[in-house]
């Protein structure tokens, strides 16, 4: 057998045993047997075989302070969750932040859930919430924080779309009300 494939295996071996070993020693049943838990040599951690194929490996994910409540992952005894994006954070942290109605990574503001339903709701209340005639015409640029898109949209009070993947997770980098200045000044005389 090669000696790369042999040394590999036995370090994965060895992980996925001290993986275990910890979660033991914490009275958690983490993984129930040896062969659930998967080493991620990117992240420099062990997952559930769960996972596997349905998250972004984030580098050394959990080598890093819960990004709400900034207790260091790798060493805490509470339940870590992978977010979408492949960040990891408590999952107490989680339903905090839900509580408070925040649905993106406190990371990189992607959003962790599917929000096609509140979209919905923000598409019916953008139509039904006409602009002032002043700002009919005012474009802004925006970046959208789940697909990493800039386009310029028509600016509206209440929200802002992306024109790539639909979403309102979005915030305007350039323009504003402040820009059409000349329409105001005119109106205010």
């Amino acid at each position: 057998m090669d000696e790369k494939k042999t040394t590999y295996k036995s370090f994965k071996t060895s992980i996925n045993f001290y993986a275990f070993g910890i979660a033991e020693r914490e009275g958690r049943r983490t993984f129930s047997t040896v062969t659930d838990v998967i080493i991620i040599s990117v992240s420099g951690c062990c997952y559930s075989n769960s996972l596997k194929d349905s998250h972004n490996c984030v580098e050394r994910a959990m080598h890093h302070n819960c990004p709400v409540c900034f207790e260091f992952l790798f060493d805490t005894t509470k339940d870590i969750t992978v977010l979408r994006c492949g960040h990891t954070i408590h999952l107490e942290c989680v339903k905090e932040m839900e509580q408070h109605f925040k649905y993106s990574c406190p990371v990189c503001s992607k959003s962790y859930r599917d929000m096609s339903r509140v979209w919905e709701k923000l598409d019916r209340e953008v139509a039904s919430t006409p602009m002032p005639p002043i700002y009919l015409n005012k474009m802004v640029w925006i970046l959208c924080n789940d697909c990493g898109e800039s386009s310029e949209v028509n600016y509206h009070i209440l929200a802002h779309k992306c024109l790539k993947c639909n979403s309102y997770n979005t915030r305007q980098t350039r323009g504003g009300p402040a820009s059409c200045s000349s329409d105001i000044t005119e109106t205010v005389r």
